[in-house]
């Protein structure tokens, strides 16, 4: 009897690589307008970098207050969930279990969250904003000051906040609701059973359209620097052929892991790569100026803290520059729309967190440990250029993907390091492509939280070709206006999840009561301030079609 129902696995398992489990709508129209932009790329090249820059402007100029507001809003609702009365909630119910250890979990979130930017723009975005931006003077002490300011900023809690809240809303709605794992889930108590028609659809297509283009802005940017380190190493030149290849390769590599699955490919790889990054940050940390990296870590803290109200919604108002369209801008875009990928993949590996774990570890935890990461490689690449040989400053203006390698040469095993920085990165970019297709497939197959193979080979090779798209049809401006439109309707998107996971979570927890007690009171009387929950309902999880 054991054989046979083997047999019959087996048999289920073969046939999934021979067909898609596809939600019809939301895959084909997300294909068809993803595969118009491949084909409009191709065919327009020589016009897509005016194009790109133009546009990237003027989403910049129009929509750019509605970006800081919207990561404002969420981050404030972050924080109010995290110490409120549903903290003790448990994802998936009161027995519910963690499938992946705290350290595995955390590898994966991070991972996926942040790894390759942080690589790239590490040291490179300390330096640039040294050398030129719109609060001080540059190139001076304070100019330093405010340089970690603003990157602490742009890597700081906001990002984790958007991240946050969608990872929250899928993991409660599907979890402990039994609804599909899917975006347009989190909306469920907004719309109801329409989430399961044209305006759930519309969403998911949504969803799958920033996800695609906000990860492929990331293996853009990995692919870049993987390029400028293998210049550096052997001298291959840096040009979008060799890029194109490069991003082919690497997609290659990701399809073991695609095939691998969660537990095998994806938590293995995040593994490996915390634990090289940490070495590499150890092995900066010790050999580099120590000290100054301590002092400055803690400066780093107060100042941000200080500052953060100001710089989280300083919009240039009185300036007229356009400083922020390229940086902070092209930021909060970028994280909106990495939300559905990283918020998904938080959800689907979060199972047996309570509420106020999963907050913690998501928000505040990553937060910490990003600062640690630009504390050590951006002031240590400030103390050379500011109190040693200097160079990396001009490093940076000549080409930012090389900045990193130009830091590792002012310290001893120079080409060692440098080459363990090329495969971290490369390590990154194939757990965010394979985890990048798993998130796309499971918002495109209806909520079917483990989709076939098959599928997610095509998304990650979606991936692929549209980062080598966009870097041969108008490099990185390109890729910050990719991040920046699709960006814009899933803020929209976000700012209704705020509401659905507030109406969610109180409905079910039931009736707050509060103890009332006075001198003419004897004893505590309990005032029930709401009505009996409505989505006290077990739904059966259902797909979408």
């Amino acid at each position: 009897m054991g054989e046979e129902k083997k047999d019959q696995q087996n048999e289920k398992n073969k046939r999934e690589w021979f067909h898609l489990d596809i939600h019809p709508w939301v895959f084909f129209i997300s294909a068809a307008l993803i595969i118009l932009f491949v084909a409009g790329a191709i065919l327009f090249q020589n016009y897509l970098g005016d194009f790109f820059g133009q546009m990237q402007n003027g989403m910049s100029k129009y929509a750019g207050w509605f970006f800081i507001f919207t990561v404002n809003i969420v981050l404030v609702v972050s924080l109010v969930v995290l110490i409120s009365r549903f903290g003790s909630i448990k994802l998936g119910g009161p027995d519910a279990e963690p499938e992946f250890s705290t350290m595995g979990w955390f590898s994966m979130l991070f991972s996926a969250g942040m790894g390759i930017g942080l690589l790239f723009y590490g040291v490179a975005e300390p330096m640039f904003h040294y050398t030129a931006n719109p609060l001080t003077k540059p190139g001076t002490q304070e100019a330093a000051r405010k340089a970690m300011d603003i990157t602490f900023l742009h890597w700081g809690l906001h990002p984790w906040g958007v991240y946050t809240i969608v990872g929250l809303s899928l993991a409660f709605f599907s979890f402990n609701k039994n609804l599909p794992l899917s975006i347009r889930t989190a909306f469920y108590p907004i719309f109801g059973e329409k989430v399961y028609g044209g305006i759930g659809n519309t969403i998911d297509i949504i969803a799958t359209v920033a996800t695609l283009f906000g990860v492929a802005t990331s293996l853009g940017l990995g692919v870049q620097q993987v390029n400028a380190g293998l210049d550096h190493l052997l001298g291959i030149g840096q040009t979008k052929t060799i890029q194109v290849i490069l991003i082919a390769c690497i997609t290659a590599i990701a399809t073991w892991s695609v095939v691998n699955g969660l537990d095998k490919g994806i938590k293995r790889l995040s593994q490996i790569n915390i634990g090289l990054a940490f070495l590499l940050l150890i092995f900066v940390f010790i050999l580099g100026p120590t000290l100054f990296i301590l002092n400055a870590f803690l400066e780093n803290i107060g100042y941000y803290l200080q500052y953060l109200p100001q710089l989280s919604t300083w919009n240039e108002t009185y300036e007229h520059s356009q400083w922020q369209h390229g940086w902070t801008i092209f930021y909060w875009a970028w994280w909106i729309a990495w939300s559905p990928f990283v918020g998904m993949f938080i959800a689907r590996v979060s199972y047996g967190r309570t509420i106020k774990q999963f907050i913690l570890g998501v928000l505040l935890v990553p937060t910490l440990v990003t600062f640690i990461w630009i504390t050590v490689f951006g002031n240590t690449a400030l103390f050379i250029e500011m109190f040693g040989a200097g160079g990396i400053a001009k490093a940076v203006q000549d080409n930012i993907p090389l900045s990193m390698f130009v830091l590792m040469e002012n310290f001893p095993l120079s080409t060692v390091t440098s080459a363990l920085t090329v495969f971290v990165v490369i390590a990154f970019f194939v757990t965010s492509s394979d985890s990048g297709s798993m998130v796309i497939d499971i918002i495109t197959s209806g909520g079917n939280p483990n989709p076939p193979v098959l599928s997610r080979l095509f998304w990650a090779i979606l991936e692929g070709v549209v980062a080598a798209s966009l870097l041969v049809g108008g490099g990185l401006v390109a890729l910050q206006t990719a991040a920046i439109t699709t960006g814009l309707p899933f803020a929209i998107v976000l700012l209704g999840m705020c509401y659905a996971l507030f109406k969610g979570l109180s409905e079910y927890a039931g009736p707050q009561e509060f103890k009332i007690s006075g001198p003419d009171l004897k004893k505590s009387q309990s005032v029930k301030v709401k009505k009996k929950p409505k989505l006290d309902k077990t739904f059966g999880r259902r797909r979408l079609w």
